[in-house]
């Protein structure tokens, strides 16, 4: 399989990816957790799992998601808490009828919300 690598800040290396993973969600798109109870806003991907192993290895085995797929950075909330969250491509699907998200730094990196997804800020785009 053809490979590409990437720099990963988080797990503070080269990151060896397949040049073919596809991420089914952009950046500004709203999102909602699978299995848990929380939804969020993207505002990076990765085309691999490119955190820490530490991070990695603390989920249960039997539960653990695959390496090669999308992973993304959420601006998330639940309940109780706003936050910022990693996920797996296997556990996000679309929440177009949500709503806005309520998280204090959407209006740091996105302007105004419409049709389920913010659009990302003038100036930080590459």
């Amino acid at each position: 399989m053809n490979r590409a690598s990437f720099f990963s800040p988080q797990a503070g290396r080269v990151i060896d990816a397949p040049r073919k993973v596809r991420a089914q969600f952009a950046i500004g798109d709203v999102v909602r957790h699978k299995h848990h109870d929380f939804r969020g806003v993207v505002f990076d991907i990765d085309p691999v799992f490119a955190n820490s192993e530490e991070w990695y290895e603390s989920i249960p085995a039997d539960v653990r998601p695959f390496r090669d797929q999308p992973y993304y950075h959420l601006l998330a909330e639940n309940e109780e808490s706003s936050y910022v969250a990693y996920v797996s491509q296997q556990n996000l699907m679309g929440d177009n009828d949500g709503g806005p998200i309520d998280h204090p730094s959407i209006s740091q990196m996105f302007e105004d919300y419409a049709d389920g997804r913010y659009r990302l800020r003038q100036g930080l785009t590459h």
